[in-house]
């Protein structure tokens, strides 16, 4: 079980000191979650511990999917002029 718990931290940032996880890593890391879930095999504690791991990597996802979506739109859109409406790439993003 405390190999588990320790999995289920190694993807989240605590203080800075890890980097976050790819979105393509996220996706590796969840399907193989989903597989140990369905497998049946593991205690609840363990089960429980993986599926709050993975909803929080399923809630990054969908974060970087959205940022990456309004990016896309960004890039496609065009001011009154007829210029494509950009901002440098290395701009954070403001709601």
């Amino acid at each position: 079980m405390v190999e588990s718990k320790k999995r289920a931290r190694s993807g989240s940032k605590k203080a800075g000191t890890e980097t976050p996880m790819t979105f393509e890593d996220s996706v590796q890391r969840l399907e193989g979650i989903v597989e140990r879930l369905e497998s049946g095999s593991l205690p609840l504690e363990d089960s429980l511990a993986l599926f709050e791991e993975g909803v929080t990597l399923a809630r990054a996802s969908q974060e970087q999917l959205d940022r990456a979506e309004r990016r896309v739109e960004e890039l496609l859109g065009i001011d009154e002029d007829g210029n494509p409406v950009v901002r440098e790439l290395g701009e954070v993003e403001k709601e």
